[in-house]
């Protein structure tokens, strides 16, 4: 256990950008992953089965999430399988944590986003930023009205992913919380 702040990952909007058109020149380098139960989904000989699930990722997000005063930790559907396919293409190591969602895409009578409840939860008090492209204002105020520790919820463009003013804010919320 360590006193760093936890800094949760969603894979697809903050690492995969997958709603950008254009990200070539951005230094994203596109892979074609089958990850577990992808291929069950898809109808059988189709396109998709054979060429395999998109993923543009930029192979120096990892060095930069290492440089931040976080422990990273994997909040995505992908779950270990980010530890196994995406950490190596962005250069983190491939032992993360990862938190294990149950009820995946289960729509909350509320209205809350499905993984929130389990972020708070894993989170356990712990100050934590959750970097996500799903985040609502309903999820900021359940996080506020019941996690006991500080919190970021970071809301990434899908189209853009992690980007410097992002980084930004990742490093100035946690020197915020040691104080001037």
């Amino acid at each position: 256990m360590t006193d760093r702040p936890l800094l949760l990952l969603d894979v697809d909007g903050p690492l995969n950008p997958y709603g950008a058109r254009f990200l070539r020149h951005r230094g994203y380098v596109t892979h074609r992953l089958w990850p577990a139960n992808w291929s069950a989904r898809q109808p059988p000989g189709s396109r998709r089965l054979r060429r395999g699930l998109r993923v543009r990722l930029h192979p120096g997000h990892g060095e930069r999430i290492l440089a931040l005063p976080y422990e990273p930790a994997w909040a995505t559907t992908w779950m270990h399988q980010a530890n196994e396919l995406i950490a190596p293409a962005v250069g983190l190591p491939g032992d993360l944590p990862v938190i294990e969602f149950t009820q995946l895409f289960a729509k909350a009578p509320d209205g809350l986003y499905w993984k929130t409840r389990q972020i708070v939860a894993w989170a356990a008090g712990r100050p934590f930023v959750w970097v996500d492209d799903l985040i609502t204002d309903l999820d900021v105020r359940h996080v506020e009205t019941h996690h006991d520790g500080p919190a970021l919820l970071l809301k990434v463009d899908p189209r853009r992913g992690l980007r410097e003013g992002d980084f930004a804010t990742l490093e100035q919320w946690a020197h915020s919380l040691s104080g001037p």
